[in-house]
């Protein structure tokens, strides 16, 4: 084998540990943050289940962005739709035979790759376009564009330009699954394909873009609205609070 495949095979290992790790480290500490009002935003369901439908409507439509903005809400809703059928199209990377249901995706996660590439743009344009988020940007919110920009393009160039060798990078990404690692096509495309991934797996939990896992902690979210039927006490405060007299 070369030295590239030795190569990419540690730092995606060092790159997922990192981004597994890092992942379950936020996710502690977002459980850990007390919540010491009760504040949903109204109107706010009554009951669990209530809750339980409304975060789900955030997860799936992004309610409150197509609320708050259409443009925003529109070319967000493409770009995380398009990644989420990108993601799921990749799963015949990792599965041998591929499951029935990844199979019947597969065209739909190509076209999937353009509408991730739509919705980048139209973010990264509302970012230079808009005056008040222009004022609010940091490079990093740009250069995370780009990243994501980047790795949609490279995908689709192996696609629709110079294309690779499938089965020789499904056969790596299989050797890396199971620890049996096998010669990464030597394409300077994949290359630079798995490099952004790395680099993206790496950043991911210490950046603006963890904000997913966020949603579910959000009070705003999260929360009935039933202060009258039920004292809202965090477990903190719950240990200072003498009780009634």
């Amino acid at each position: 084998m070369t030295a590239a495949t030795y190569a990419f095979a540690l730092v995606l290992y060092v790159a997922a540990a990192v981004c597994v790790g890092g992942l379950a480290w936020k996710i502690r500490d977002y459980a850990r943050t007390p919540a010491p009002l009760k504040i949903p935003t109204t109107p706010a369901p009554t009951g669990r289940a209530g809750v339980a439908l409304r975060v789900a409507r955030e997860v799936v439509f992004f309610e409150s962005l197509f609320k708050s903005n259409l443009w925003t809400w529109a070319f967000g809703w493409l770009f995380h739709a398009g990644l989420a059928l990108v993601l799921l199209r990749h799963l015949r990377y990792f599965t041998e035979p591929v499951w029935s249901w990844v199979a019947f995706l597969q065209p739909f996660g190509i076209y999937a790759g353009f509408a991730m590439t739509a919705g980048l743009v139209g973010l990264g344009i509302r970012r230079i376009a808009v005056a008040r988020v222009r004022y609010i940007s940091t490079p990093s919110d740009h250069l995370m564009i780009v990243l994501l920009l980047a790795i949609a393009l490279t995908g689709l160039a192996m696609k629709y330009v110079a294309h690779t060798d499938v089965v020789g990078v499904k056969a790596f990404s299989l050797g890396l699954l199971y620890l049996d690692w096998k010669p990464l096509p030597a394409d300077g495309l994949v290359y630079a394909h798995l490099a952004l991934v790395a680099v993206l797996m790496l950043i991911f939990p210490f950046s603006k873009l963890l904000h997913a896992p966020g949603l579910f902690f959000s009070p705003t979210r999260n929360q009935a609205d039933d202060p009258r039927e039920h004292r809202h006490l965090a477990p903190w405060a719950a240990k200072l609070d003498p009780g009634p007299r």
